[in-house]
């Protein structure tokens, strides 16, 4: 099992159960709407558009005018893409994406 051992404490076990027990797509915008500011999951969502768009191999001109993403965000998604977890191709794959 892969997890960063920075990020795993017993909090974020409970949220990511939280996040798992929710069912359809209303409880997560209420969930999400009581838990995060409207900055906090639009920001969240941006990251997940970015990271679409650089799988689809738009540039970073492209990303930035289509998202409003700074170009220093869409470095650390790519290096994420590239380096990371495998996190976004997990989600992109479940979701049909890619």
């Amino acid at each position: 099992m892969y997890y960063n051992s920075k990020l795993k404490t017993e909090h974020t076990d409970l949220l990511f159960d939280a996040i798992l027990s929710l069912e359809n797509r209303e409880e997560c915008y209420r969930f999400f709407e009581d838990i995060c500011t409207i900055k906090e999951i639009q920001a969240i969502s941006q990251r997940l558009e970015v990271a679409k768009l650089l799988k689809s191999n738009r540039t970073y001109n492209e990303i930035e005018s289509e998202t409003g993403a700074s170009t220093a965000t869409i470095s650390r998604i790519n290096r994420s893409l590239n380096y990371g977890a495998d996190g976004y191709d997990i989600v992109f794959e479940r979701l049909g994406l890619f």
